[in-house]
This record gives structure tokens, C-alpha cells and sequence, in this order.
């Protein structure tokens, strides 16, 4: 009697996607909010772009207590810090105007911290920054603005 109910009562659709949300979540991981895979689109296509062009790929999202760079790359004989900005619409300004003084700051901190890690080798260094532009969701447009700032002040190096 009880399996006929069961048969004839399957359980609702709702729990049925929460049990597929949950089997995905512990395979793949939670789900990234849109502004994080967007960004992540980005900093990928980016990656590739510059790849293309001749740069050499050293690491992606190195963090230190004072911020995080997006792409650490090497063009001969300078290592390039990139700072990689995602945006779906230029309606109201560039996607590199985000990267405002304060964040300059932060990059050039963080940039410090890694040359620090490195020990501090006797090397040149610029602050790209690539805009990747989406269109429906895929990547649209990359522009690459090479050494678009310099260290922050008072900040030096070598």
C-alpha cells in the first residue's frame, strides 16, 4: 500500500532540483555569483589574448594582504602586473576608469609584495590593464592598455 501511494505521489519537482543543485554543488563546487564568473571569463580571455600576443603567463590572482593582481606576465625581459576589467556595457564610462587612484594604490602595494617574494631582483615592471567587453553573455571585445600607470607615489623600486 505504501510503495502504490509513493508511485502514485511522486515527490515535487522542488525537491527533486534541490537534489540536483546539491549533487552539482558538492562535484563542482558552489555556484559562483554572475560578477565572479564574469570576472573570471574575463581575466581567462584576457590571459589568452596576451599569450597571443607574446607575453609569457607566470601566475593568476596573486593576493597579499593588501589587494589582489589578476595576472602576473612576462613581456622579455619586464614583468607586467595586469589588472583585468569585465563589463557587459560601456554605457557610462570605460572599463579601466574603475582602476581610480586608490586601486593603483593597492596594485602597486600588492606588486611590491610580490617583487618581495621574488627577492626583490633587479627587474623592470609595468601596470597593464586589459578591458574585456561581453555581449550576450560570451566575450565580445579585448583591449589591452599597456603600462597604463605608473608605480604609485611614494612608492619606489630599485
Amino acid at each position: 500500500m505504501r510503495l502504490r501511494t509513493l508511485l502514485l505521489h511522486p515527490l515535487p519537482n522542488i525537491q527533486s532540483v534541490n537534489l540536483f543543485n546539491e549533487i552539482r554543488e558538492r562535484w563542482l563546487g558552489p555556484k559562483k555569483p554572475e560578477h565572479l564568473r564574469r570576472g573570471g571569463m574575463g581575466e581567462k580571455a584576457a590571459k589568452h589574448y596576451l599569450q597571443k600576443h607574446g607575453l609569457k603567463y607566470l601566475t593568476a590572482n596573486f593576493t597579499s594582504n593588501r589587494g589582489e593582481i589578476d595576472l602576473v606576465m612576462r613581456d622579455l625581459d619586464c614583468l607586467v602586473f595586469v589588472e583585468v576589467k569585465t563589463r557587459s556595457s560601456e554605457e557610462w564610462t570605460r572599463p579601466a576608469d574603475a582602476v581610480d587612484a586608490r586601486k593603483r594604490k593597492l596594485l602597486s602595494q600588492t606588486a611590491l609584495d610580490y617583487l618581495r617574494l621574488l627577492k626583490n631582483p633587479p627587474v623592470k615592471f609595468r601596470f597593464d590593464i586589459v578591458e574585456v567587453l561581453l555581449a550576450e553573455g560570451k566575450v565580445n571585445e579585448i583591449r589591452h592598455l599597456p603600462n597604463a600607470f605608473p608605480l604609485s607615489k611614494p612608492y619606489r623600486y630599485g
